[in-house]
């Protein structure tokens, strides 16, 4: 079995297109294949080598679909892309080996972790790695930051800035947690990390997010400075981490200070910078999973590369709905 399925793959066209180079320079019969809930309105389904209609993850029929595809088009490799989907699928990470497929997820416990960011901020104060202060509900200091525990894009998130903004709704949402806001002293990075199969750091990539825009970068810059060091000297391993996963955090240059504040276990919208870069994640996963091969630590990749983001588009004739 040699070929990738990328799931939920919306506007994912340069990772398709990232897997897409890499897999032709093993085998040039290999496909990646996506799916969507709306595949004719996903610009990375349209780009992907074959693509069809999934029913949403959270259906009870989603992983039998999920199967049924990975059977009928050999697929090798899994590629989850989207928060919501990596709990479920970690759950039947060894059903889907049994059938000779690899879902690229950490483990479970680690995931569980990253989708509630309390538990999220212990994981980081465990490794050595400095979080914005969570604040007690009943000592809150403003102004502070609110979000979900469980959120992303930065969805429902929003600034207290003093106590007259405070509702009954806001503290009566069990979702809602209250941090340290940070303040515009700080720069915010992303950081692309590649872990193996046995949980050992093989390439980290920090990209400073100049721009975003609907909570994705825009505009970035890699970036191997101080960030690089801080992170690679308390991230030789991490317990349950497989594949590509993502790290958020703000940074102080002046006085090199560190408020980490979420982890992603999945590939970041963001990316393909560091793959433009020399971060080469997707040849990585094949070396790894398909080819059974051992992967070295990669640190050669393009310091201080920035990226540009704009808008281009696919056009589909004779469409009908």
């Amino acid at each position: 079995m040699t070929n990738i399925l990328i799931t939920s793959a919306g506007r994912r066209v340069e990772l398709v297109e990232a897997f897409q180079i890499e897999g032709q320079k093993i085998d040039k019969n290999l496909k990646v294949i996506c799916i969507d809930i709306k595949p004719k309105l996903s610009s990375a389904c349209q780009a992907a080598d074959f693509s069809f209609q999934s029913p949403k993850v959270t259906c009870q029929e989603y992983i039998s679909f999920l199967k049924k595809i990975c059977v009928s088009h050999s697929i090798a490799l899994i590629i989850p892309t989207l928060d919501t989907e990596l709990l479920i699928l970690s759950k039947h990470r060894e059903e889907f080996l049994k059938l000779g497929v690899n879902i690229i997820i950490s483990d479970t416990l680690l995931i569980q972790t990253c989708r509630n960011k309390n538990h999220t901020a212990n994981l980081l104060h465990k490794i050595g790695i400095e979080t914005p202060v969570i604040y007690n509900i009943n000592n809150l200091k403003y102004p502070c930051f609110v979000k979900p525990y469980d959120g992303s894009c930065s969805v429902g998130a929003f600034i207290l800035n003093d106590e007259s903004m405070l509702t009954e709704n806001i503290l009566k949402n069990p979702k809602n947690m209250f941090m340290e806001l940070v303040s515009k002293n700080y720069d915010e990075y992303t950081v692309d990390i590649y872990f193996d199969k046995f949980g050992k750091l093989k390439s980290l990539v920090p990209r400073l997010r100049i721009e975003t825009r609907a909570g994705e970068i825009s505009k970035g810059l890699t970036s191997k400075g101080i960030v690089y060091d801080y992170l690679k000297d308390r991230l030789p391993n991490l317990e349950g981490a497989k594949g590509c996963i993502t790290l958020q955090l703000f940074v102080n240059l002046h006085d090199e200070s560190f408020k980490a504040i979420e982890i992603n276990p999945r590939f970041g919208g963001g990316y393909p910078l560091s793959y433009s870069a020399g971060a080469n994640f997707p040849k990585m996963l094949i070396q790894e999973y398909i080819l059974k091969k051992t992967v070295d630590f990669i640190d050669n990749w393009e310091d201080n590369l920035l990226m540009l983001r704009y808008d281009s588009k696919i056009l589909i004739h004779g469409y009908k709905s």
